[in-house]
């Protein structure tokens, strides 16, 4: 297959799978009650496991030898710090979108990342398209109920997953044309949402982990997570 089809193709696919994830999740009852309630919160659990994977299997490995050990510390530390702001605001702002901040954090680094690696006719190509397109399904799925439970109108919810879907060939293009010489930017950006995924997931997806009043206490998973990547980093 061409590259530029293989892009747009896989692209497509994994970005097509945050609005199927939203329509699956428009089904607003399942039958009987007891396995609604079991069906969402498989699905929340799945999409944080599916999180946590892009984080330690994806974006950390991938990012780390791209740049410095040096470098790593600082973006993972941006990050977390980062986005523990901007949960801040959301929590000020009474917004729930945190499901939506987290799938999107994650998508736009690894679909750039899967531009970069079909531009650079590197395997592992199709196994990464096939990771983002497994996170995104439950990650649709979980930010349509979050979005729901704010009173957005259904369409108009699907209508703005459409759009993030339509993300993934266009940034995958940026990817392909200008990351394979922007190596070390590409590491930093990796990193630096992993940091962002850690905290999001503790912080919403992970809710014992938090104080009611405080979006503070995830940053901890954060830093615990960098100090055991540091070390990590120093063996090699």
């Amino acid at each position: 297959m061409e590259p530029i089809i293989q892009l747009i193709v896989l692209t497509a696919v994994a970005g097509g799978a945050i609005p199927l994830g939203g329509v699956v999740a428009s089904f607003e009852k399942i039958r009987p009650g007891w396995l609604e309630e079991e069906f969402r919160h498989t699905v929340i659990a799945f999409g944080g496991g599916a999180l946590f994977s892009a984080v330690a299997l994806v974006l950390i490995p991938h990012g780390t030898e791209r740049i410095a050990t040096w470098e790593a510390v600082l973006a993972f530390t941006a990050g977390g710090l980062c986005f523990w702001g901007l949960q801040a605001l959301l929590n000020r702002s009474q917004s729930s979108a945190s499901q939506l901040v987290a799938m999107l954090s994650d998508f736009i680094p690894e679909v750039m990342a899967l531009g970069a690696l079909i531009s650079a006719g590197k395997g592992g190509a199709l196994l990464l398209a096939g990771i983002i397109t497994l996170q995104n399904l439950p990650e649709g799925f979980n930010a349509y109920r979050e979005l729901r439970s704010t009173g957005m109108a259904s369409r108009k919810i699907l209508w703005w997953f459409m759009i993030a879907a339509l993300l993934g060939p266009l940034l995958g293009f940026v990817g392909y044309l200008v990351l394979p010489d922007h190596e070390a930017a590409l590491g930093w950006m990796q990193v630096f949402a992993a940091a962002g995924i850690l905290y999001l997931v503790f912080e919403d997806i992970a809710p014992q982990a938090t104080l009611k009043n405080s979006s503070f206490p995830p940053l901890g998973a954060v830093f615990g997570f960098l100090l055991g990547l540091f070390g990590k980093l120093l063996e090699g």
